[in-house]
């Protein structure tokens, strides 16, 4: 009799794999953020990274996180990950779905997270957890009951030649 493999992927590791890969797209030299937004059927909807909008040069924009003005820093500029893979989205509700990202929401995201319906965070990192935009963020989160929840990593290690 034949028997299935065991060492497939759970669907948290698939979906967190491809939040940071999708990471590994954005430009941003300092900071690089995925997301993943995935159906209650285990369905992948969408995805986004840190960047420019389109028809904005990845040249053309600053990339420092600090400057004499705040035109010239990125962050006038940048998409986070999360805004991006929700606008992303072309096939209607978003409503029940979950998002796997690769850091924590900040306050911006939290709100489109929200409007759009989403009901399950999970994400891998919380780094800026004591960060007003954080604080906020996981505040309306809560309020709004969008489950977040931390990805315990496997320690699976994943090489793919390209």
């Amino acid at each position: 009799m034949n028997s299935k493999r065991k060492d497939y992927i759970s669907w948290d590791e698939y979906f967190m794999g491809v939040a940071y890969l999708s990471a590994m797209r954005s430009k941003d030299p300092n900071t690089q953020v995925g997301a993943c937004i995935v159906s209650p059927e285990n369905k992948i909807l969408s995805m986004g990274y840190n960047g420019l909008p389109i028809g904005c040069s990845d040249d053309d924009f600053p990339w420092v996180r600090e400057s004499k003005s705040p035109l010239d820093n990125k962050y006038f500029y940048a998409t986070h990950s999360e805004l991006n893979a929700i606008l992303n989205y072309r096939g209607g509700s978003l409503e029940g779905a979950k998002m796997y990202v690769t850091l924590f929401p900040c306050n911006e995201c939290a709100k489109a997270i929200i409007q759009c319906g989403i009901k399950q965070l999970i994400f891998a990192d919380n780094k800026y957890k004591d960060t007003p935009a954080v604080i906020a963020s996981r505040r309306m989160l809560d309020t709004a009951g969008v489950e977040c929840i931390e990805y315990k990593k496997t320690g699976r290690n994943i090489s793919i030649e390209l």
